[in-house]
């Protein structure tokens, strides 16, 4: 017969049992010597840990060449929060966005957060569900990194999230496909290798304003209430495709401008008010032209007018002689120089 396995703490190493503690009606270990005793039976679970992780979600993280400090950092903070993610090299602007699907089956993920730089201002992020789709593609705004926000707040890393929706996301169908791409995406699956058995965060997505905010909470155990943490960002809807980084339009924003259009908007705009304000000075100048009061002329002033004499052209035939330089007298400095000298 093989040795029994050893117990650690009461519990199997090989096995995922529960306790079962003993207690006696009056609430304390019942004595050996009275096993008549009605006895109550407390089962205490399993650790939560020690569970099977049958969600296998994976979530890449990565992003184009060209991205700025704040996105980095906010990379950072989202693989930081998402115990589930995986990280890659940054990917070549020249390179098809179809080209994330085989990277995403190397990195053997299902769901990817690509964010993408464009001239070194604007920044794109899209989720997927690669390889089958759907795809969301949005413009990030606002965005704030955990170092800037520097709050009170803090969590255990690794630990489960709640998701908390908008009420507005079960109204129209593009927002209820967002919601399901969100829940997929940033819950941590249960049991997952990496986490921890607590949930202490929430993440929040509320619209407003046409756009999708993001906060990231922290629970209190003293009252329950929530402190924000970090990162936050504001996500714009461009978007959404039927498949993984393209293919058939779900919906498309008509709401949206790209930055490109806001900003000649705003140099159209400073250029309409210099025009204006130089309209406005011509016509104070004309204004104050016409409001000068006429001078009445005199039909005698005509007379004192008397043309100046004509003086005659001289012509020079001979060209100009040379200037003679006249010797300068020695004894003039002969005599200074004496009167010098006596003094």
């Amino acid at each position: 017969m093989s040795a029994p396995k050893r117990k650690r703490g009461g519990q199997h190493v090989g096995g995922k049992k529960a306790k079962q503690l003993k207690m006696s009606a009056e609430g304390g270990n019942p004595p050996s010597e009275t096993p008549q005793e009605t006895t109550n039976v407390i089962i205490v679970p399993a650790p939560v840990s020690m569970g099977k992780w049958t969600n296998k979600e994976r979530v890449l993280i990565f992003s184009s060449r060209g991205i700025d400090f704040r996105t980095r950092h906010l990379m950072q903070d989202l693989r930081s929060i998402m115990p589930h993610s995986k990280a890659d090299t940054k990917m070549d602007r020249k390179d098809k966005l179809f080209v994330i699907n085989e990277v995403c089956e190397i990195k053997n993920c299902n769901k990817c957060l690509f964010f993408e730089a464009k001239k070194k201002q604007d920044l794109y992020m899209w989720i997927s569900n690669s390889p089958h789709g759907p795809s969301a593609k949005f413009l990030v705004q606002n965005i704030h990194t955990l170092a800037e926000l520097k709050m009170t707040g803090n969590c255990l890393k690794g630990s489960r999230p709640l998701l908390s929706f908008d009420p507005k996301f079960d109204q129209e169908a593009h927002y209820a496909l967002l919601k399901e791409l969100f829940i997929q995406t940033f819950s941590t699956p249960r049991y997952h290798p990496k986490s921890q058995p607590f949930v202490d965060h929430v993440f929040t997505f509320t619209i407003a304003d046409n756009r999708i905010w993001f906060r990231n909470y922290q629970i209190m155990e003293e009252d329950a209430s929530l402190v924000e943490i970090g990162p936050r960002f504001v996500l714009n809807l461009i978007k959404i495709f039927q498949g993984s980084f393209g293919g058939p339009t779900l919906f498309e924003n008509a709401g949206f401008k790209s930055p490109n259009m806001q900003r000649r908007e705003i140099r159209l705009a400073a250029a309409a008010r210099v025009r204006e304000k130089q309209m406005v000075k011509e016509l104070q100048k004309i204004k104050r032209d016409q409001a000068k009061p006429g001078i009445s002329t005199d039909i005698t002033d005509d007379v004192f007018d008397t043309p100046a004499e004509k003086k005659p052209v001289q012509i020079e035939t001979e060209p100009a002689g040379a200037k003679v330089e006249k010797k300068k007298n020695k004894k003039v400095f002969k005599r200074t120089r004496k009167q010098m000298m006596s003094r």
